[in-house]
């Protein structure tokens, strides 16, 4: 399979409104309406100084889409999103390699990457540890999903130093001491 990057522009906006209207996407939050793409999409929402979205083409087929977000703050995150009949077939792995080499490449300034993903997302948990992501965070209740669920959501980042050594570093879990409920 042959997999490219292609940075989107204005004139992909219907595109972009076909993309993510006409797939279901079971692990993002909040249903995507047409108006509010093509209005995010004419204020520059999609590529401009804080964000940069890519078209994920493989075998010369939009097979995904990655956006990068928080391009000035020095902690970038992303969204990734795969069309069903391309899930499972290694694009998220090979997009979250990708973006990562892109963004400590692009923006020297950066030392760290971050990305969320709803707790039962197994797939998505497992492209970020092929990528060296570590998982930093765990919210409990902090996804609400359309039909009025709320699910966990888990946090995972990957350091410069460690993409760019090839090693992992796991955060310190056992940090502080817990003594009981503080009111009892």
């Amino acid at each position: 399979m042959h997999i490219e990057f292609t940075r989107f522009s204005p004139d992909d906006t219907e595109a972009l409104v076909g993309f993510l209207t006409g797939e279901n996407w079971p692990f993002h939050a909040g249903v995507q309406e047409a108006p509010a793409i093509r209005k995010r999409a004419a204020e520059g929402l999609y590529d401009d100084e804080e964000s940069r979205t890519f078209w994920i083409v493989a075998d010369g087929e939009r097979a995904g889409l990655v956006r990068l977000q928080d391009l000035t703050d020095g902690t970038p995150m992303f969204d990734l999103r795969v069309r069903e009949a391309w899930r499972g077939r290694g694009l998220g792995t090979a997009a979250v390699k990708w973006l990562t080499s892109y963004l400590f490449t692009e923006f020297p300034e950066i030392r760290r990457i971050e990305g969320n993903t709803r707790q039962d997302n197994h797939p998505m948990r497992a492209v970020f540890r092929k990528s060296g992501y570590v998982k930093e965070s765990h919210y409990r209740e902090a996804w609400p999903a359309p039909d009025g669920t709320v699910h966990d959501s888990t946090g995972y980042a990957i350091l410069r130093r460690d993409w760019e050594s090839g090693t992992v570093t796991v955060p310190d879990w056992n940090d502080e001491t817990v003594t009981g409920w503080p009111g009892k």
